[in-house]
């Protein structure tokens, strides 16, 4: 007999004496006590008014149309779009200026994180796989568009690699994966030394951060080349360069990125505009295009327009935010963010959304603001730009969707303006 099967057979012992056990103790216990009543069993009462779901009460739309008006007089408001939908019923209960073209800024990613969440799967996962070259004493990384590669990824591959008993010379990278420009149109060129971005290139070992694993600190000019050079230091070499995965090559060791949900909670929960951009890219490569800023974009605004939301006004560089030449108004980020209220597939986006006071880009904002909680919205900011696009919860219970979006403006003025005007409508 085979130890396994010797296991199994002492298990059945021990389990048939326990429950004989059980059973010979229960008889006993029954003939001891078998003229004892208990009485009839006790009942529980069904509830007079069980628990319904919290209903949205009426409120008076033309005081909150009023208060708003009042608000949106406010200087610092200047070159301005607004709206406002209550989510209970569709209505747009107050604009000014609700379709002008305006710099969006970071609001941008309201439009990416809709177009992903409505056509990728929240557990997809990023591949990177690492390859022998045509030297077999080389190694090349296949870059996939994980731009949130982490140290312990990188050890990982190494081990792997090592595990193969490949005594290593040189690491290359191949990044042919992704097409382009590695920076948008209406980029300025010192966002990178000032920490808000990389070269878009589909490798980086935390979004190409320099010395640091978060925050706005300078950002490398060669991510991916980085990406080479980390994993040759952990095999031992000190060769690394640019490369490319021949047809047929043996596959060595692979790595997978954190989940899209993950991945687009941090990105929208600080801004981050490296990863935004690869979203995108990760969208466009799922419809069958080579990822760029060209097919990025037109892949958010394509998937936006298979699922009603007009964008026809819709003119985007990036997905990020950080060009200065898109344009969006404000009345498209309310129905974006109101379709995430109401859609069911569409919501995991209003979950992503900061909290006032609470954490990400609105941590520091809305202070002793009754509001506080109450509102989740993402934020943008460039130079004379402020935006602010979300939800709001009212004390009626009814859920609001706004979008506020300054140009030209003074940026500390415009969101002390756009934070009144989102806590006016926690009021009603």
């Amino acid at each position: 007999m085979k130890a396994k099967k010797v296991w199994w057979s002492v298990t059945a012992l021990v389990v048939t004496v326990v429950v004989g056990g059980t059973a010979a103790l229960g008889v006993a216990i029954q003939r001891e006590y078998s003229d004892l009543s208990h009485g009839e069993a006790e009942t529980v009462q069904a509830p007079e008014n069980p628990l319904q779901p919290a209903q949205a009460q009426d409120v008076d739309l033309a005081a909150l149309s009023e208060k708003l008006d009042e608000l949106g007089k406010n200087e610092g408001l200047a070159n301005f779009g607004g709206q406002v939908i209550d989510s209970e019923t569709g209505t747009v209960v107050w604009g000014k200026d609700a379709d002008k073209a305006l710099i969006p800024a970071s609001s941008t990613k309201v439009l990416t994180t809709a177009a992903a969440t409505l056509a990728l799967d929240e557990s997809h996962r990023i591949t990177t796989k690492v390859y022998r070259g045509k030297d077999p004493k080389n190694v090349v990384i296949k870059a996939a568009g994980d731009v949130w590669m982490t140290n312990e990824q990188l050890d990982d591959l190494a081990d792997q690699i090592e595990k193969t008993g490949t005594q290593v010379e040189g690491v290359y990278v191949d990044t042919s994966a992704w097409a382009g420009e590695p920076q948008a149109p209406g980029w300025d060129p010192g966002n990178v030394n000032e920490g808000f971005v990389a070269p878009m290139e589909p490798a980086m070992l935390y979004g190409g951060r320099i010395g640091a694993t978060k925050g706005d600190v300078p950002r490398s000019h060669t991510p991916a080349l980085d990406v080479a050079g980390e994993l040759a230091k952990r095999l031992g070499t000190g060769t690394f360069a640019a490369g490319t995965v021949t047809d047929g090559a043996e596959e060595l060791a692979s790595v997978e990125s954190a989940p899209l949900s993950e991945r687009a909670l941090e990105m929208m929960r600080h801004s981050d505009n490296v990863m935004a951009e690869a979203i995108a890219r990760e969208l466009a490569d799922a419809r069958g295009k080579q990822p760029s800023f060209l097919t990025s974009t037109q892949a958010t605004l394509d998937v936006l327009r298979e699922h009603r939301f007009d964008v026809s006004g819709v003119d985007i560089k990036d997905n990020s935010g950080l060009s200065v030449d898109n344009r969006l108004s404000a009345s498209v980020l309310a129905e974006v963010v109101n379709g995430a209220v109401k859609d069911p597939q569409l919501r995991p986006l209003a979950a992503y959304l900061p909290v006032a006071g609470g954490d990400g880009t609105l941590h520091g904002r809305y202070g002793e603001s009754a509001a506080r909680g109450f509102v989740r919205a993402k934020t943008g900011t460039l130079t004379g730009v402020s935006a602010l696009a979300g939800t709001a919860q009212g004390q009626s219970g009814r859920v609001y969707a706004f979008a506020f979006v300054v140009n030209d403006g003074e940026i500390l003025s415009a969101r002390a303006a756009q934070d009144d005007l989102a806590a006016a409508l926690h009021e009603f």
